[in-house]
């Protein structure tokens, strides 16, 4: 693994272990790199909408957190500009899901990411699209 590759996997940690809205969800992180996020999570019950199905919230805020994962990892304080979410496929209880986040652009101020979010079937459930802005201040100091 490249010090980059370490220093990314520190800071998601940082964010994770300060993060309680993802702590809640129940996300694992699978894989970091530099400009990169795997995680995962089982759709509980208590995460079910009126029609027994897994609210798309929580579909949107396990991809979102992937988004802040790979965007945040080169210790640059990202936020997010804009946001979208296409649904694909329903979830349900037990169901596992993993959000992976690919960096498609990483420019000075700004960041435009992809992240596909796949049942334990490997079937698409949902396509989200994330930009963010580059506020220029660091997360952690650098000590790897």
């Amino acid at each position: 693994m490249s010090t980059k590759d370490e220093l990314a996997k520190q800071i998601v940690e940082q964010m994770l272990g300060n993060d309680k809205f993802s702590q809640w969800l129940g996300i694992s992180i699978i894989e970091i790199k530099e400009g990169y996020s795997k995680i995962s999570m089982v759709v509980r019950n208590e995460m079910l909408n009126g029609h027994g199905i897994a609210h798309g919230g929580i579909t949107f805020s396990l991809a979102d957190s992937a988004f802040a994962f790979a965007c945040n990892n080169r210790n640059i304080l990202s936020v997010s500009l804009d946001t979208s979410i296409n649904f694909i496929k329903p979830t349900n209880t037990g169901d596992i899901l993993f959000a992976e986040a690919k960096e498609i652009h990483n420019g000075k101020n700004t960041g435009l990411y992809h992240i596909t979010i796949t049942n334990q079937h490997n079937h698409i459930v949902a396509l989200f699209k994330g930009t963010c802005y580059r506020t220029g201040r660091r997360i952690v100091n650098e000590s790897i």
